[in-house]
C-alpha cells in the first residue's frame, strides 16, 4: 500500500484539529460548516483545474450532495446529543458502513483484520466518550438517527470517490467535483446564515484553517492515500480524527482525560497500527525469504 495509509492518517489528523480551530469562531455551527466547505470546495476545485470537467459523471455529482448533507446531518446530530456522543456515533460508524457498502457494491469482502481492528477502534471511540461523561439531550434518539445517517453518507462519498480513482480518474479531479460541488449547494446556506462574523479578524483565521487546511489539504491527502488504500481501511484509518481532538482537549484547552479514556485512546491508536501496517501476502512472503 505504499504511503497511502500515511496520507490517509495525515488528512485524519487534520480533520481533528477542526472542533479547536472552531472554538475560535462565534459563529452558528451550520455557518460554520457551510463557509468551511464553500472555501475548501473551491480550493479543491481550483486545484483541479480543467480535470473537474473531465471527472464529473453521476455518481459523482450524487456523491457531492451526500459530502454536502453529511455537514447537515453531522450538525443536525450534535445539536440533539451533544458534541461528543453525535462525533463518535457518526465517525465511529462511517468506517462499518463503508465495509459494507464496498462489499455489496463492490464485491470486496472485508478482512477479518479489518472487522478485528475497525471493532477495536469504535470501542476506544466510545471509551473516550464514557470516560468523558458525556450529557445527552432528551433528542437523543433522533440525533443518533441524523449521526448514522451521516456514517451512511460518509460511507457513501468515500466508497463513490475510492471507486473513481480506482477506474483512472485523478484523484485531485475526483476530490474537486465531491468538493466544489457542495460547496455550490453549501452557498445558499452560508448566505441565509449571514456572514458578518467573516469581518472578525480571528473569525476570518479560523474559517480559512478550517477550510484551505482541513478540508482542502486534508481531502488532497485522503484522495492521494485511496490510490492505494482499501477504501475500507482507509474509513478505519481515518478514526485517528476523534483520537487527535482528545489530544488537543488535553493539551490545548486544558481538558482531562479519565483513566477509561486513555484505556480507549491506548486501544484506538493501537487498532490503527493494525490496519496501516500491510498483510502479509503468499508473494509478499516469498519475496521476503533470502
Amino acid at each position: 500500500m505504499k504511503n497511502g495509509p500515511l496520507a490517509v492518517v495525515a488528512a485524519s489528523v487534520l480533520w481533528g484539529t477542526a472542533g479547536t480551530a472552531g472554538l475560535l469562531v462565534s459563529a452558528d455551527s451550520v455557518a460554520l460548516a457551510a463557509a468551511r466547505l464553500v472555501i475548501g470546495g473551491a480550493a479543491l476545485a481550483l486545484l483541479a483545474g480543467a480535470g473537474v470537467r473531465r471527472a464529473v459523471t453521476p455518481g459523482l455529482l450524487l456523491a457531492a450532495v451526500a459530502v454536502a448533507a453529511y455537514q447537515l446531518c453531522f450538525f443536525a446530530a450534535v445539536g440533539r446529543t451533544g458534541v461528543a456522543i453525535g462525533t463518535v456515533v457518526a465517525i465511529g460508524s462511517g468506517p462499518v458502513f463503508t465495509g459494507l457498502l464496498s462489499w455489496a457494491l463492490h464485491g470486496r469482502r472485508p478482512t477479518g483484520r479489518w472487522a478485528l481492528a475497525t471493532t477495536a477502534a469504535i470501542c476506544g471511540c466510545a471509551a473516550l466518550i464514557v470516560g468523558g461523561g458525556a450529557q445527552a439531550g432528551g433528542r437523543m434518539v433522533s440525533g443518533v438517527l441524523f449521526a448514522l445517517l451521516g456514517g451512511l453518507l460518509y460511507a457513501f462519498y468515500a466508497v463513490s470517490a475510492a471507486r473513481a480513482i480506482e477506474t483512472g480518474a485523478p484523484s485531485n479531479a475526483v476530490m474537486g467535483v465531491l468538493f466544489g460541488g457542495s460547496a455550490v449547494i453549501m452557498l445558499p446556506v452560508l448566505l441565509v446564515n449571514g456572514v458578518g462574523w467573516l469581518s472578525e479578524p480571528r473569525g476570518l483565521l479560523a474559517v480559512l484553517y478550517l477550510g484551505l487546511g482541513t478540508t482542502a489539504l486534508s481531502y488532497f491527502l485522503y484522495g492521494l492515500g485511496l490510490r492505494t488504500t482499501p477504501v475500507a481501511t482507509a474509513a478505519t484509518l481515518a478514526l485517528a480524527e476523534p483520537a487527535v481532538a482528545a489530544l488537543l482537549g488535553l493539551l490545548v484547552l486544558g481538558e482531562r482525560l479519565a483513566p477509561v479514556s486513555i484505556a480507549g485512546l491506548v486501544m484506538l491508536v493501537l487498532s490503527l497500527v493494525v490496519v496501516a501496517v500491510p498483510e502479509r501476502t503468499p508473494e509478499t512472503a516469498l519475496a521476503s525469504q533470502p
